[in-house]
């Protein structure tokens, strides 16, 4: 058995396959992109261990535990060699400690070899804090609702750029109508673990471009030190006509059922007022889409200033344009970018 820490653990022989002892309930919560779940104890056996453990002892916990392991061992090993790539496997549980020791011991015991991750699924999660906390080449895009942001940021990757596409993670594209036509969001955990999985694919000395976003995305947060990263980082900023935007929106989400869309609409009523939100379900009911989007981009054209005022830097740049193109946008904000030596 050997033991590693988490950016060896991560970083090194990428194909083995690695392995969370945890319960299948730790698992669903948050894990390591690309892990599969090898429960050492279900979540009911774990709540049963758990109570024992307080209550009780100790001693008498583990007791417990191999009285529970022991008929399951032989399960528990085979599942494991299915698994293994080269007859190896990489193991974690929440703390690095007895549970992921027991279960490479009975990996060890039918001819794996394993590496057990330092600290487990704590200390990956505390890793992933510190790296996004020190990434010093992102570039903020920033830009209206409706600016094409993330097809931008797409024309951006296809011509070599980095990027960390937060909306396509979140699976949510940001705003009261971000989750149209769109599944359920992962956990706040998970977002920002296969987040931290693209991270690693990047090379962090190079520029990385990221779409400028609120903390959370619908219901997922950005990790706490990326959000902070983004907000002293620099800003490029894309300008597009208002009338371009309004039918880039009514192109994406007027295809949309009108009742999702008039139940997006009621979400900020508080906030955009309840005359303004009647007027603009009127233009919906009527299929005056162009219409009800402009005035919807009254609000959300104010959101986005104040945002933009109190969290992140001054634009470095402003591109202005009539283009509602995402390629020549691209061009240009590359162009923009070298000019400023980012």
């Amino acid at each position: 058995m050997e033991r590693a820490d988490v950016r060896d653990f991560l970083m090194n022989d990428r194909d083995i396959p690695v392995v969370d002892v945890r319960s299948p309930a730790e698992f669903a919560e948050g894990h390591i992109t690309g892990a599969r779940n090898i429960p050492l104890f279900s979540n009911e056996e774990r709540a049963i261990i758990g109570t024992t453990y307080k209550q009780v002892g100790r001693d008498e916990a583990i007791e417990q535990g191999l009285g529970i392991v022991g008929p399951k061992m032989l399960e528990l090993a085979l599942e494991a060699k299915k698994l293994a790539v080269d007859n190896r496997l990489k193991v974690h549980c929440w703390r690095g400690g007895m549970r992921s020791e027991k279960m490479a011991w009975l990996f060890e015991l039918v001819g794996l070899s394993t590496v057990v991750l330092n600290g487990g699924y704590k200390a990956y999660r505390r890793q992933l804090m510190e790296d996004f906390g020190a990434l010093e080449h992102l570039i903020v895009l920033q830009g209206p609702t409706g600016s094409g942001k993330t097809m931008i940021l797409k024309e951006l990757q296809k011509r070599g750029e980095q990027i960390l596409d937060l909306e396509y993670r979140a699976n949510h594209k940001g705003s009261a109508f971000g989750s149209l036509g769109l599944g359920p969001q992962p956990t706040t955990a998970q977002f920002q673990n296969d987040l931290y999985a693209d991270l690693l694919k990047l090379d962090i000395s190079r520029r990385i471009w990221v779409e400028s976003e609120s903390l959370s995305i619908g219901r997922v947060y950005l990790p706490k030190t990326l959000w902070e990263a983004m907000n002293r980082s620099p800003v490029i900023e894309i300008n597009v006509d208002k009338r371009i935007r309004a039918k880039r929106i009514v192109a994406e989400y007027g295809v949309q059922d009108k009742a999702l869309l008039a139940e997006s609409i009621e979400k900020i009523r508080n906030r955009f007022g309840g005359d303004r939100v009647k007027k603009a379900l009127e233009l919906l009911s009527e299929d005056r889409m162009e219409e009800c989007v402009l005035l919807l981009l009254d609000y959300y054209d104010k959101t986005y200033e104040f945002s933009k005022n109190k969290y992140k830097k001054k634009a470095l740049a402003t591109l202005e344009t009539q283009a509602g193109d995402p390629e020549k946008n691209a061009l240009k904000i590359i162009e923009k970018a070298n000019e400023l030596k980012l």
